[in-house]
């Protein structure tokens, strides 16, 4: 969704952005076209591999251009550091994991290919997915698949889990892919019986979902007036997330009721969103099938 994002930011000659998911590149390169000499691209990656492509190391030579590795939840204070705090005009967040760490099976995120169950973002983290499952209490291993796979047969695949690794740890994806399509009694068409589980596990030892109501909060200390956010998001728990923090952030941020209280002493938000949420459109799906899930949503500081 490159040009969408490109329009939503309404990127200024001059501005200052921020681009929170590094990833191949192509977004912060879209930027850095629009920008002018004076303009100034700020990007994260939590992957290494990210930050030390080829395509990361050509664009640094670019002098308006900087990247961090490090989690997105670090803006604020490498904004603060900076000396740019409330001068942001636009932040990208392309949330969820990349293309390339999918088709990676050294990376363990993927149940197409055997490989090592890590699941990291940041290969330099000590939690892999392998590790976690090894530890972690069946009641609480329930709890993420439901909540963060939105899996209805949590139960079934957490007992297995737990059963299976009193006799032999789980250690690639094949192992656990396995395991669950054995379990689950009933498949969804066109879905691989791991996919729910996979993405619950990864969100777990990445904290995606942490990360993310972090960074949504940092966004508003760190626009500037007529700053926009613009967040791309790929399943349901991410878009509900950025959801309700812009629409908690519009307007009065509680109703007082009957209480005799003041207008200007009810705490208002200082985001207002801008248009319905956005999707891929048919050629880019069909050039990127992982596009069909993606949507985005974009809000502007007041």
């Amino acid at each position: 969704m490159l040009s969408e994002v490109l329009e939503q930011l309404a990127i200024k000659e001059g501005g200052i952005y921020l681009d929170g998911t590094f990833g191949r590149g192509g977004h912060s390169q879209g930027i850095l076209s629009l920008l002018g000499s004076s303009g100034r691209l700020l990007a994260f990656d939590r992957d290494v591999d990210a930050v030390d492509s080829d395509v990361a190391m050509s664009m640094l030579e670019d002098k308006r251009f900087t990247l961090k590795h490090n989690c997105f939840s670090a803006l604020e204070s490498v904004v603060s550091s900076e000396g740019l705090l409330g001068q942001i005009d636009g932040i990208l967040l392309d949330l969820g994991v990349s293309s390339p760490q999918l088709d990676n099976p050294g990376r363990g995120f993927s149940f197409m290919q055997d490989g090592p169950l890590d699941m990291r973002m940041d290969g330099s983290a000590d939690l892999t997915a392998a590790k976690w499952l090894s530890r972690v209490d069946e009641k609480e291993l329930v709890r993420v698949l439901f909540e963060y796979g939105e899996e209805r047969f949590a139960r079934r695949i957490a007992h297995a889990i737990v059963e299976t690794r009193t006799e032999k740890p789980l250690t690639t994806t094949r192992e656990l892919a396995k395991l669950i399509e054995d379990v689950i009694p009933k498949r969804e068409k066109h879905k691989h019986p791991a996919t729910r589980s996979f993405q619950a596990i990864r969100i777990e030892v990445n904290k995606e979902l942490d990360e993310l109501k972090e960074v949504l909060q940092q966004s508003i200390r760190v626009l500037k007036q007529g700053g926009r956010l613009v967040v791309i998001s790929f399943h349901s728990l991410e878009d509900r997330i950025v959801k309700q923090f812009i629409r908690s952030e519009s307007g009065a941020k509680y109703d007082p009721g009957k209480f005799p209280i003041k207008e200007a002493d009810i705490a208002k938000g200082v985001l207002v969103k801008r248009g319905k949420p956005l999707k891929a459109d048919r050629l880019e799906i069909e050039q990127n099938p992982r596009s069909r899930s993606a949507v985005m949503r974009v809000a502007e500081r007041v």
